[in-house]
């Protein structure tokens, strides 16, 4: 599979995101580097999963609309 690319502005989003994220919840400042490793990480490790279950749920919905679409036949 292949690494997700982000683009800059999208991925300076993310970043501040996170950061944002944890000095509201843990009162922890982080800075554009440690941020930009816990972004990677989630790239790297956690996103695959989220990735593969969209395409679960995309594949069991059109199997659904498929059985429909049969169902109309004469």
């Amino acid at each position: 599979m292949s690494k997700i690319k982000l683009g800059k502005e999208k991925r300076e989003n993310m970043i501040s995101l996170i950061k944002e994220h944890f000095i509201t919840e843990r009162d922890e400042e982080l800075g554009d580097l440690a941020s930009g490793f816990i972004l990677d990480f989630i790239i790297e490790k956690l996103a695959p999963e989220f990735y593969n279950q969209g395409v679960q749920d995309a594949y069991a919905y059109m199997n659904e609309k498929i059985d429909d679409l049969l169902e109309i036949q004469k």
